[in-house]
């Protein structure tokens, strides 16, 4: 494994595991998957040296996070967990309530990153921030981050804060460039960290839904990445990774894997669905691109991203359509917490 080298209490590796998939219905990979097979890609990912561990209060209605704790078990202390309170009511008193939520159902008594989810389109970030400070100086969060940030909003939650906002959590991937356009030369010249979720694009540059294999999970067919027209345009990219995969004795996603961490700053988190996905995943750190196969990849990736960039309007409706969307599911995990009577007061008094 290989490890960011800015610094914080715990390493930080290069290839991380997203766990979005964890106890949620989207992905339909039935109980047997949130029981068992969760449980032992989170103890495999440790053995390989994967220490940053990525959830959310919203995904499974708060089940992901019980899982991952559940898995992590007494390795919680040295894994560099994450997690994040999406900003629906961005008041100070309500992401400490979030923040203790969310330990609770981790089992743990810090948060080594606790990320705001989403920019709130109709609110800034200052209360926000005021309460993510409070959680700072009280020893319950160590670093703080935020996801889906511009530079400049990014910019203006680091003033609020009054200290560095260390990572910001982006799609990134050969079809999702536009993190290069400003938030990556960012994060390198102020020793920051972006966290690429989506690297393989949900599976989609992994190579296995071009030709007749289509997905059947209601999460990718509802896709439109997944059409077959947005396959077929990806037909040359898939060549060329497969190309330079031989090269390297490494299949498609691994050298798409390799290609998004290359950047000092940046750090992945893809999931995986199986043990033997995640030792795929965790293979590719040990990938070293050449410089001819860099550029390569970069070439044949830019029409793609060309087209998919002009091709994106209403950014401020679908922000506040996502926003309504995930505050339902905020909604859900809060009553899951009420039916299992979850309690994070004294969460809160233990720390203070």
């Amino acid at each position: 494994m290989r490890y960011l080298t800015v610094h914080t209490d715990k390493r930080i590796s290069k290839i991380g595991l997203g766990t979005w998939q964890f106890g949620s219905k989207k992905w339909a990979y039935g109980e047997r998957y949130a029981s068992e097979e969760a449980r032992a890609i989170v103890r495999r990912a440790i053995e390989l040296g994967v220490t940053l561990f990525d959830t959310a209060e919203i995904y499974g209605a708060g089940n992901s996070e019980r899982i991952l704790g559940s898995a992590l078990g007494e390795c919680r202390d040295s894994a560099f967990i994450a997690t994040k309170v999406f900003p629906v009511i961005p008041a100070a008193l309500a992401v400490s309530q979030r923040a203790a939520a969310s330990a609770r159902r981790l089992g743990v008594s810090h948060l080594d990153l606790y990320q705001v989810h989403w920019p709130n389109p109709l609110i800034r970030d200052r209360t926000l921030m005021h309460g993510m400070r409070t959680l700072q100086q009280s020893g319950r969060v160590g670093e703080v981050g935020v996801s889906n940030y511009s530079v400049e909003r990014w910019q203006a939650a680091e003033e609020a804060l009054g200290g560095r906002v260390l990572t910001n959590q982006v799609e990134y991937s050969l079809v999702a460039r536009s993190p290069e356009q400003g938030l990556i030369p960012f994060a390198e010249s102020r020793e920051r960290v972006i966290i690429a979720f989506s690297p393989l694009a949900q599976g989609f540059l992994s190579g296995n839904y071009h030709g007749s294999s289509r997905p059947t999970d209601p999460l990718r067919v509802a896709s439109p990445r997944f059409s077959p027209e947005n396959v077929e345009r990806t037909t040359e990219l898939i060549r060329v990774l497969r190309e330079i995969g031989r090269a390297h004795r490494a299949n498609a996603a691994q050298i798409a894997l390799a290609w998004t961490i290359r950047r000092p700053c940046v750090v992945a988190i893809p999931g995986a669905s199986s043990v033997a996905q995640l030792e795929s995943n965790v293979a590719a750190v040990e990938i070293d691109l050449a410089d001819d196969e860099y550029k390569a990849l970069n070439e044949v990736s830019a029409q793609f991203c060309a087209r998919r960039s002009s091709a994106q309007s209403g950014r401020p409706l679908a922000a506040m359509k996502h926003l309504v969307k995930c505050g339902l599911l905020l909604a859900g995990t809060v009553r899951e917490d009420q039916r299992l009577k979850l309690k994070s007061s004294r969460w809160l008094r233990e720390r203070a």
